[in-house]
């Protein structure tokens, strides 16, 4: 779920509160800047006055050669734009405000700086920035310091999906607000921001009666502050929420009700959110049109916004199924090229950004956290030892993974080319002759599952026909559904394929399914730059988990590392 915020929480953050009359009848530059800030707050609704009051602070600051005033002048400028031109004004400040040490400058500046450069989805950027102003806020400004914090949780948790790393830091920051005053300005906004970073994070660990306590705890928070837009934000996570606990109708009313709020506030990525959690719950409901309608509607908001997070992409894998199923096939190609598109930037940017947290964030702390270590091991001895005896056992655990990584890339190796070998092509069924001399030869002990002769051999036939025409690429195949197609009983079917197949029926489909899927990897080299879930789609199953499952059941070795090594063999 996406959060938001920023312009409204500025103001509370920079500006105290006050109740003006209008601004006197003398030249503005005269004005104190306190006074030309608050008249430029009170205009808030009113960007053409705003930029008045804003250009008379600037002005004042450049004839009085302050610096650290003109790098506010240049900040509230920022405020009235958005994209490259907030960020020129945000480099303003930056450069004005260097080596002040003040308490709001240039933290706040690299903070926004970071929001505008995710806007534009320059996430190494944004990091980089976020990271500056946490650097400088945990030295003169504890407030900003965890607000900072909260930013890089959200980063962390909505667009990298990194949940559990998110929610170490959402919960630093609850520890702290809890013992502000939170129904204060100064601090009830940033305490409803980390309330709703709580439960969102619950909720995607599916952890959902935790989601549902600080749902409700924000939800009681944002009616005392009569916070509208963050009050139907509560209702709408606890929607989603429900969702997960498949209490689907009650998850449809309360999106409902929330979904009016986020188009009255216009916040494009609620809007998207919604109609998300609407579709799966339509389909938990059973009712997939009405699903795919809603996911549709996730597709369109994308294509104005070009914003959309990991957590919104399954739409996509349903449409796509929904679609093949209808053989639709320009639909189908449709969303499984937007869904390859979404996926590959996805990839490209959050896999830079990972690295540059693991880099520039995680191992700063880690590396805080050993050096305290360290220094309480050097007061005491008894620690000392016990820390390179933990040493010694981290050198040790090391070395025994890096043996097992390396057996284990030899076996899959080995793996790798018994399947090149054994599974160079696909085996046409064989063809089931007639005549009951020669149709009891295909299997002994027929007699023994209790069906007729010539039953068995039709069943066999059109068993034969189904892997010809690879039926069994059609997701969402059933014994029951393919006995419908046959013409005949279920049970039928199963005895016939557990006795002339070996094997169980899902097992059969896999099977037949997976040995397609090695052979069209093999000849085709376009199929290999597929991600896993786009594959488990072209080869009929409902999602990567249980094509990946199959793929290593049946082949001893992972769909990812088949690929990689097919790859290599291409490049020879």
């Amino acid at each position: 779920m996406t959060h938001f915020r920023f312009l409204k929480i500025f103001f509370f953050i920079v500006f105290p509160i006050f109740i003006l009359a209008q601004p006197p009848k003398k030249k503005l530059i005269n004005l104190s800047y306190q006074e030309l800030k608050e008249f430029f707050k009170k205009n808030e609704k009113d960007e053409n006055k705003q930029l008045v009051y804003a250009n008379a602070y600037l002005a004042k600051a450049n004839k009085e050669n302050n610096s650290i005033q003109k790098a506010t002048g240049w900040y509230l400028l920022s405020l009235l734009c958005k994209g490259d031109t907030a960020i020129r004004y945000l480099d303003s400040t930056i450069q004005y405000s260097k080596n002040l040490n003040d308490v709001k400058y240039p933290a706040y500046a690299y903070s926004r700086k970071a929001y505008e450069l995710k806007y534009q989805s320059k996430y190494k950027e944004a990091i980089d920035n976020f990271l500056l102003a946490e650097s400088i806020a945990k030295k003169n400004n504890t407030d900003f310091y965890y607000d900072v914090k909260y930013s890089i949780a959200v980063l962390r948790s909505e667009e990298l999906g990194e949940i559990n790393e998110a929610l170490k830091l959402y919960k630093e920051c609850f520890n702290y607000y809890k013992e502000k005053n939170v129904e204060d300005d100064k601090y009830s906004y940033n305490y409803q921001d980390v309330l709703f970073g709580l439960a969102d994070a619950y909720k995607a660990l599916k952890q959902s009666d935790s989601a549902t306590y600080y749902n409700r705890l924000g939800y009681h928070e944002s009616k005392l502050t009569k916070d509208y837009e963050y009050n139907a934000l509560f209702v709408l996570n606890e929607g989603a929420n429900l969702v997960e606990k498949k209490m689907y109708n009650t998850a449809v009313d309360s999106i409902k009700k929330a979904l009016p709020k986020m188009i009255f506030y216009k916040n494009a990525e609620n809007i998207l959110a919604s109609y998300y959690y609407l579709g799966k719950a339509y389909d938990g409901l059973g009712k997939k049109n009405k699903a795919v309608e809603n996911f549709m509607k996730v597709d369109s908001i994308y294509n104005k916004t070009k914003r959309i997070t990991p957590e919104f992409t399954s739409g996509y894998l349903y449409l796509i199924s929904y679609f093949k199923n209808k053989k639709d096939k320009e639909n189908q190609l449709k969303y499984l090229s937007q869904y390859m598109n979404i996926d590959s930037i996805l990839q490209n940017n959050y896999k830079e950004l990972t690295k540059k947290l693991q880099k520039e964030y995680d191992t700063p702390n880690l590396i805080l956290e050993k050096e305290n270590l360290i220094q309480e091991l050097t007061n005491d001895k008894t620690k000392s030892y016990w820390g390179i005896g933990l040493l010694f056992l981290l050198v040790i655990a090391t070395t025994s993974f890096g043996f097992y990584q390396y057996q284990t890339k030899k076996r899959q190796y080995v793996q790798f080319e018994k399947v090149m070998h054994t599974s160079t092509n696909i085996s046409e069924p064989e063809t089931i002759k007639t005549g009951k001399k020669e149709f009891k030869t295909i299997k002994s002990g027929i007699e023994n599952i209790g069906i007729n002769e010539e039953l068995v051999e039709q069943i066999l036939k059109k068993l034969n026909q189904f892997e010809i025409t690879k039926g069994y690429l059609l997701s969402n195949i059933t014994v029951q559904s393919l006995s419908d197609t046959f013409e005949t009983n279920s049970k039928y079917v199963s005895k016939v394929v557990n006795t002339y197949k070996e094997k169980t029926f899902i097992q059969y489909i896999n099977d037949l399914r997976i040995e397609y899927a090695l052979q069209s990897l093999k000849k085709d080299p376009k199929l290999q730059k597929y991600t896993i879930q786009a594959l488990a789609i072209e080869f009929g199953f409902n999602n990567a988990e249980s094509f990946s499952t199959a793929f290593y059941k049946k082949s001893g070795i992972k769909p990812v590392y088949f690929i990689k090594q097919l790859e290599k063999l291409n490049k020879t």
